[in-house]
């Protein structure tokens, strides 16, 4: 069996305001004052982006327990894992531009994870770390990085990254 999707006929359409206002009108919108953030190699295909993505990110929340919110529930009461508390931000730059951004998360000391290109040959994280653990620092082969800290310092950080599109 097909189904077939189709736009309403614009007189029925019925349009709402995406905002937290609407609801509640005593909320306010929600500003952090901390930024998370991954910076991905432009040269990487579709399916390691979202892979060194998923795995960046893991990082930061295993460590950092205030960038997770609490648990979500739906109207029948069944329960799901708490996930970030605030949005992740991608990026995308050059290998210069990862490894510029390297250098000064490493002097700010900021909260961050990496992926270099060696972990796409290995299965588990035993060899994840061996890989990583095998090279030094100025000859990793970055291929993605995750940040986390204030939004100024992160901003600097990833000076000279674009937004993903």
């Amino acid at each position: 069996m097909q189904k077939t999707y189709k736009t309403r006929p614009y007189a029925d359409r019925q349009s709402h305001r995406m905002s937290t206002h609407d609801a509640d009108p005593a909320a306010a919108p929600v500003r952090f004052d901390t930024k998370i953030a991954v910076l991905l190699r432009e040269d990487l295909e579709t399916w390691q982006r979202l892979n060194v993505t998923a795995f960046l990110v893991s990082g930061l929340g295993a460590q950092i327990p205030e960038v997770i919110g609490e648990p979500y529930e739906d109207a029948d009461a069944v329960g799901y894992l708490p996930m970030f508390r605030q949005p992740v931000l991608v990026f995308e730059g050059t290998k210069e531009t990862l490894t510029n951004a390297h250098t000064r998360v490493l002097s700010r000391a900021l909260p961050r994870a990496l992926f270099t290109s060696d972990l796409f040959a290995t299965g588990n994280d035993r060899d994840n770390r061996a890989a990583v653990r095998a090279v030094p620092t100025a000859g990793l082969d970055l291929v993605g990085l995750a940040v986390y800290g204030p939004r100024n310092a992160v901003d600097k950080v990833l000076k000279g990254a674009r937004m993903h599109p």
